[in-house]
């Protein structure tokens, strides 16, 4: 079939497998090119399909030789529709990693069940005994919990006052004015349920006690704080609160971790192009304009480019990892320089729909949001009949 991008708002409903693998061998071939980092060697990334979890898989695996294991949920593709992105993500990674000699396996299914849990830790028993680093690093915005069976979904939520300021769509260049209404406190509470770090700590507790954590085994979360400009609608609304006990249980792991000599950490990373972004009201037009100053200035990342330096600068040096007054790894500290948060607040006064397209980087976003998908990178024919049915080989 010929796969093109169909929209549904800020939804795309295709996926191309030939587009996703080309964004792997990018990411792959970036890895390559900053040279052997002295990492992992038995890695398992829960949420290892798209993003930073997908970045994580590749750096482990392309940077530190590491064997890897990978948790997702993506939906394969059916005669006529094609897969999720994130399942040509890891079909194309695990065809990689295997050319190249490297053990790459996957399991899809619900990283929440217990049924999962047990069936990753059966899959270390049996393949690599033990892991030196778990990333942790889903993203979903429901959860159906373990223990009491009951359905929680996240909300994006200002905390005690309506939120109202700019944002764009990012489709059209508009510039309008949103307003969210404030959360109650069971939209608090199921957020924090779904996003705060009580399953990151089920995993490594399960782990933990069927001894598959190699003694000084790392555990790493993915986090966000953001700049002044998000902060009502974020980092100080109901996702900023899953955020915090997330933050907060890294310290309760790095206690359980501590007979094993291992450690828990978060790590704040940048702003990106996401689905889930995309979605969230003023995030798409600080973006664009983060955007345009950052590669003005020659300090702009993507995933892969955050997570080699992680991996690189901050984790694996040999020397111990640098992080804030509250323990977290900052790898936001471009993002967050004072001269480029004055600059989006300068430039963020000015923005209408008008005036966009000079100060931010719209296109750059657009571009972002296609790569997601498997669209628009260069060396892709995407005119010609592609074969959607994509398998994963050693899908469990």
């Amino acid at each position: 079939m010929i796969i093109e991008p169909r929209m549904r708002g800020f939804i795309c409903l295709t996926a191309h497998p030939k587009g996703c693998a080309q964004n792997v061998k990018n990411q792959i071939n970036y890895i390559k090119s900053k040279g052997a980092i002295a990492g992992p060697k038995k890695v398992l990334v829960i949420g290892a399909s798209t993003g930073f979890g997908l970045a994580s898989r590749i750096t482990s695996a392309f940077g530190s030789n590491a064997a890897t294991i990978g948790v997702f949920f993506e939906k394969p593709a059916s005669e006529g529709k094609t897969a999720s992105p994130g399942w040509y993500n890891s079909a194309a990674f695990e065809n990689e990693a295997h050319q190249a000699g490297l053990y790459a396996k996957s399991i899809n299914g619900d990283a929440f069940s217990k049924e999962v849990k047990q069936q990753t830790i059966d899959l270390i028993k049996a393949d690599l005994g033990q892991v030196d680093l778990v990333i942790y690093s889903l993203a979903s915005p429901v959860r159906l919990h373990p223990d009491t069976g009951v359905l929680h979904r996240s909300s994006l939520k200002p905390i005690g006052a309506t939120f109202t300021n700019k944002t764009v769509d990012f489709h059209t260049g508009n510039v309008t004015q949103v307003s969210i209404e404030p959360a109650i406190q069971e939209d608090i509470d199921n957020t924090v349920v779904v996003m705060g770090g009580e399953d990151w700590s089920m995993w490594i507790e399960a782990m933990k006690s069927a001894n598959v954590l190699a003694p000084g085994a790392t555990t790493i979360a993915y986090s966000y704080i953001g700049p002044s400009v998000t902060e009502a609608v974020y980092r100080k609304g109901t996702i900023g609160k899953a955020k915090d006990h997330l933050e907060a249980t890294a310290f309760t792991i790095s206690d359980s971790l501590a007979s094993l000599g291992g450690k828990a950490y978060v790590s704040v990373n940048k702003a990106l192009v996401t689905q889930a972004s995309s979605a969230i009201p003023v995030i798409p037009l600080y973006i664009s304009l983060l955007y345009k100053i950052m590669k003005t200035q020659g300090i702009h990342e993507g995933c892969i480019e955050q997570i080699q330096r992680l991996f690189s600068e901050r984790l694996y040096t040999g020397a111990t990892v640098p992080t804030d007054d509250k323990g977290r790894i900052r790898i936001d500290d471009w993002e967050m320089r004072a001269d480029v948060q004055e600059q989006v607040a300068k430039l963020w006064s000015e923005a209408t729909t008008e005036s966009l397209p000079n100060l931010g980087d719209l296109a750059g976003y657009k571009q972002d949001f296609l790569n997601l998908f498997g669209f628009g990178f260069e060396g892709v024919n995407y005119l010609a009949d592609e074969n959607e049915l994509v398998e994963i080989e050693s899908i469990n």
